[in-house]
Parts: structure tokens; C-alpha cells; sequence
């Protein structure tokens, strides 16, 4: 994994509130600013998800879904040209 460098401006105060505070966790700063930005990006990866489901799910009740005869024709298809390509 390539690494990088993040520079920041903080408050003394906070900065040494944060060192204590992760010492007291038998942590350095470094990691638990690590593990924040790891839960930050799965958190917004996390609602991405859900609200690519809540639009599935409000797309499907619309009635704005494929037919079922629609699907079966399209995977039929595929599988004509799969078998062609394998055989």
C-alpha cells in the first residue's frame, strides 16, 4: 500500500487532549485518526448502499421493474451465445 502524509491545523488544547486521550486507550494519535478515517469511509459507503436499496425498493413498488418474460428471454440469450462461445 502506497502511503501519504495528511497535514492539519489543530488547537493545541485539543491536540494534547487527543494524545491523552488516545495513551489512555494504548493508542497513538496516528491510529485512531487511521481508524476514524476507515469508519468514516464505511459509513458513507454503508448509506451509498442503503440508498441504492430504498431506490430499488421504490423503483420495484412503482411496478418499474423488468417483466418476467423479459428476463427469461434476456438469460436465454445469454446462455445461446455462452454455449457458442464455449463450444
Amino acid at each position: 500500500m502506497t502511503q501519504a502524509t495528511l497535514n492539519l491545523r489543530i488547537d493545541a488544547e485539543l491536540k494534547a487532549a487527543f494524545l491523552e486521550a488516545a495513551k489512555a486507550m494504548d493508542r497513538n494519535g496516528s491510529q485512531l485518526i487511521r481508524d476514524f478515517m476507515r469508519e468514516t469511509v464505511q459509513r458513507q459507503h454503508d448509506e451509498w448502499f442503503r440508498q441504492q436499496v430504498q431506490a430499488g425498493i421504490e423503483q420495484a413498488d412503482r411496478g418499474d421493474v423488468f417483466s418476467t418474460e423479459f428476463v427469461e428471454a434476456a438469460a436465454a440469450e445469454w446462455r445461446k451465445q455462452a454455449t457458442k462461445k464455449l463450444g
